[in-house]
């Protein structure tokens, strides 16, 4: 019950499904939570807000998917604030790990991400967006596969001279995502999510791309 006034209270995603599609959702979440291990770091005690809000995130980005769990992480790792990451060598305020199968958050800054709606950075949906890519190129199943291939034509499409300067040349993209592929992908979805409206208008081609990439449906986020 707690659980679920979580979502009630803290998640606009969930707040906007029909009531067939939070029946959807809670068992989703529900599932996830099961499914991977949570631990704490740095004195940090694991509590319910974590668990719900970290794995309605996930399902958020592969509500569309029939394939909704991953199998390239089993555990979830939260930290107070920013933390030292021996993978990298370096501090973060998230990651995913591929080696230790492992997605690790800075819960402050994972929930800065929420903090406003419309600023384009999700740390939580930018991470999670890594695990996705990485599971698509990994996997052959149908949602792996679609998103695998739909994944190459955007970047050709982005790769071609023309595209590439109308993206850079917009501003509505931060420049941090033409970092690498990985992170292209990944603020592409933050986008897609905290902005769609604007998304759409501006790239709209490159908005239904996406759309296809995790077989998102745009009612998903009309209440009936």
């Amino acid at each position: 019950m707690q659980q679920l006034q979580i979502l009630n209270n803290q998640f606009e995603f969930y707040q906007k499904l029909d009531s067939k599609n939070k029946r959807y959702f809670e068992h989703r979440v529900a599932t996830f939570i099961e499914r991977y291990s949570f631990f704490g770091k740095e004195g940090i005690e694991i509590t319910d807000e974590m668990r719900v809000l970290i794995s309605a995130t996930a399902i958020m980005l592969t509500f569309g998917m029939r394939n909704y769990l991953f199998t390239v992480i089993d555990k979830v790792i939260i930290y107070p604030d920013v933390y030292y990451s021996s993978f990298s060598d370096d501090y973060h305020k998230g990651e995913f790990n591929p080696r230790m199968r492992a997605i690790a958050f800075s819960w402050k800054h994972f929930l800065e991400g929420y903090e406003i709606s419309n600023d384009n950075l999700n740390l939580g949906l930018h991470e999670f967006a890594h695990v996705v890519h990485f599971q698509g190129l990994k996997n052959t199943d149908t949602s792996a596969t679609i998103f695998s291939v739909t994944y190459d034509e955007i970047m050709e499409q982005v790769q071609l001279p023309a595209n590439l300067k109308q993206l850079v040349d917009s501003n509505y993209f931060r420049i941090y995502a033409y970092t690498n592929e990985f992170e292209f992908i990944a603020v592409l979805l933050e986008h897609f999510f905290e902005t769609p409206e604007r998304f759409k208008a501006e790239f709209p081609i490159l908005f239904e791309k996406v759309k296809l990439m995790i077989n998102y449906s745009e009612p998903y986020k009309i209440r009936k």
